[in-house]
């Protein structure tokens, strides 16, 4: 089972570090996967959910344990011709296809065999059938 921090938290939500490179580094080196929120501004990329904040480049991006959601069409055509990103878009769609051939599901949508769950905590997802699942409360899956 893939465990995927969300956004870099590992034991609840906590918005003002949510993906912060430090935070991001930290549920790495406890062994968790990460999902980050990447957006692609003036020729630089940047982290963050609602806007650009925190500045990066694509060597932090490429770690093979980051899941890169592009959150606007310049980061999806920045990384379109980079293998060794693992990214996907996604809005309110039932699923999404990662870059390196994952099936991203919606919060809510379980069970889909060999996906990555995210968020099944709020709906009570049956993930056994999952490959992956990304949570606030990741800890909570070990």
């Amino acid at each position: 089972m893939i465990l995927i921090s969300h956004r870099g938290n590992t034991n609840g939500p906590n918005p003002e570090k949510e993906n912060h490179p430090d935070y991001i580094t930290k549920a790495l080196s406890e062994g968790y996967d990460v999902e980050v929120d990447v957006w692609y501004v003036n020729g630089e990329f940047y982290l963050d959910h609602d806007k650009p904040q925190y500045k990066t480049n694509k060597i932090f991006l490429s770690n093979n344990h980051l899941w890169v959601h592009c959150k606007n069409v310049e980061a999806l055509n920045q990384f379109r011709f980079d293998s060794s990103i693992n990214y996907f878009w996604h809005e309110n769609d039932t699923v999404a296809l990662t870059s390196q051939k994952h099936i991203w599901a919606y919060p809510g949508k379980q069970p889909i065999k060999n996906s990555i769950a995210v968020m099944p905590e709020l709906y009570l997802d049956d993930v056994n059938q999952c490959t992956g699942i990304c949570s606030d409360y990741i800890q909570n899956y070990k």
